[in-house]
């Protein structure tokens, strides 16, 4: 059986690698020339552990290589990225062009999956699309919804461990597709249909999303309120049945930060809770930016100089290089651009370079700055000493968590 991931991004390229790694003929295809050359000389820069050591073997083994061009396969998966467009509708330009690049290739009998989020219905449309090209395709296809439900910073095992759900065009599909999944998949594999695989995706997320919103706004009011937000948190916690999550500077990530929008922009009149959780927690990055601001000033005020100010951390969570959708990168954006005059040491302990920032260790942020404000709760900010005469904004409880 040969395998075709279209995609080689945070989620493709360590699917294709468990896959090839459980002794499947794997190849891996991207438009992009570089990262395609870069995995093939087994040199990649993704932040995510293991990933480099079974990447390293099964192109050693021969099990995988990446292309840019479209290799033909029994099996094929479409793993790459879903954005929205300025509207917030779901834009699936990337999905449509992988169908596209792959309908040349298909043949009767291949099975075809869909792992990129997608709005209710996407599935539905990419088999009227295939067979519009392909008519004599129709009943010929297997196609299914399977969407990824991972951690970054564990991808590796929860690809293997995770439960999944997997929704068919029709009931063949379905049984088709879950017959692949079981190769590799050790965790329970769910059957229905693609439209409710495809909500399943987007309600996790949105789901999630609402949770934090619920965090983001609490530690707003015990802001105003003078409580320690974490300590009361700790406290709700204690309660057998509540399990309140953990404040931030908004939300990130290209699910949580995105997702919802699908189901509103399908479902406007009846996702007031959906819109609202989304509106509260991009409100939540902009009162981070103005605390920032206002501390900085009162700093001036203070002490008649301006401040130096460490900003810790550009990833959307903590211990990963991935920026996708981070408040902390909005707030750090949009400091930068304003006329206020003081010196920021930016830092990101997970990447090496930016073309945006010049980066500067995080130690010699701490130690320099004059306020420092944590972003993301990296876990070598946790470290830290707690240094006498700084002032410290601490948006994602790093104080809370390990503080020494």
């Amino acid at each position: 059986m040969r395998i075709s991931f279209v995609g080689l991004g945070y989620i493709g390229l360590p699917t294709a690698v468990v896959v090839a790694n459980n002794g499947y003929k794997v190849f891996g295809i991207d438009i992009d020339h570089n990262l395609v050359d870069d995995i093939n000389t087994k040199k990649i820069e993704i932040v995510e552990p293991g990933l480099n050591d079974q990447l390293e073997k099964v192109v050693d083994n021969g099990n995988f290589k990446a292309y840019t061009d479209i290799q033909t396969a029994d099996v094929y998966l479409v793993v790459v990225p879903t954005p929205f467009k300025g509207d917030y509708q779901p834009d699936l330009k990337h999905v449509k062009a992988a169908i596209q690049s792959l309908i040349p290739f298909f043949k009767k009998g291949d099975l075809v999956i869909i792992e990129s989020t997608c709005p209710v219905g996407t599935t539905e449309q990419m088999i009227n699309f295939i067979c519009e090209e392909r008519p004599e395709l129709k009943d010929q296809l297997y196609l299914a919804y399977c969407p990824e439900r991972v951690l970054p910073g564990n991808v590796l095992h929860e690809l293997v461990h995770n439960d999944r759900v997997i929704g068919g065009i029709n009931e063949e599909s379905t049984i088709k597709a879950t017959e692949f999944y079981r190769y590799f998949v050790e965790g329970e594999l769910h059957q229905t249909n693609a439209r409710t695989a495809e909500m399943c995706k987007l309600t996790e997320n949105a789901s999630r999303d609402a949770q934090i919103a619920f965090a983001n706004e609490l530690s707003i009011i015990c802001d105003k309120a003078k409580i320690n937000v974490y300590e009361l948190i700790e406290l709700a916690n204690k309660h057998p049945r509540v399990n309140l999550l953990q404040p931030g500077t908004g939300v990130g990530g290209h699910c949580i930060a995105v997702d919802p929008y699908f189901i509103a922009s399908a479902f406007p009149k009846e996702s007031v809770m959906i819109k609202t959780s989304r509106i509260i927690n991009d409100n939540k990055t902009q009162w981070c930016l103005e605390k920032i601001i206002d501390e900085v000033r009162l700093f001036e005020t203070e002490n008649g100089y301006k401040p130096s100010v460490a900003l810790m951390g550009l990833a959307f969570k903590p211990d990963i290089d991935d920026l996708r959708e981070s408040p902390a990168l909005i707030i750090v954006k949009e400091l930068c651009a304003m006329d206020l005059l003081t010196q920021y040491f930016v830092v990101e302990p997970n990447i090496r370079h930016s073309d945006e920032f010049e980066l500067v260790d995080f130690k010699i942020a701490h130690e320099e700055a004059d306020i420092v404000v944590f972003l993301v709760a990296h876990k070598q900010f946790k470290k830290l000493p707690n240094l006498p005469n700084k002032r410290i904004l601490d948006f994602c409880g790093v104080k809370k968590q390990g503080w020494e």
